[in-house]
């Protein structure tokens, strides 16, 4: 590999580890959530961690792929990467208006 394409490629993992921390945080406050919000929250959870896995795929083929290939791909992980940060943004927003209207 490229030295280009391994500091992409590890800058994506490292992203990808600190949003699964926030995942990890996520799921332990839906744990502690009422029963409607809980299920709420838990489909939440389960569509982060789908989209969670398309980008491993997606980080496993940049690795995979061959030195000119992997240019095209880094758009298409560009896309998605955008797509998983507003979605994450959006459901750590969410717990937090309803963990406070909880405590209202």
């Amino acid at each position: 590999m490229s030295a280009e394409r391994d500091a992409y490629v590890e800058k994506l993992k490292a992203q990808l580890e600190e949003w699964n921390a926030e995942i990890d945080k996520l799921s332990a406050r839906a744990d502690q959530a009422e029963a409607q919000a809980k299920i709420e929250y838990q489909n939440q959870i389960e569509d982060l961690k789908e989209r969670r896995k398309d980008l491993e795929t997606k980080i496993s083929a940049v690795q995979e792929a061959g030195e000119s290939a992997w240019e095209d791909l880094k758009e298409g992980i560009e896309n998605s990467w955008e797509i998983f940060k507003k979605s994450l943004s959006r459901a750590k927003s969410e717990f937090e208006r309803g963990y406070k209207k909880g405590k209202e």
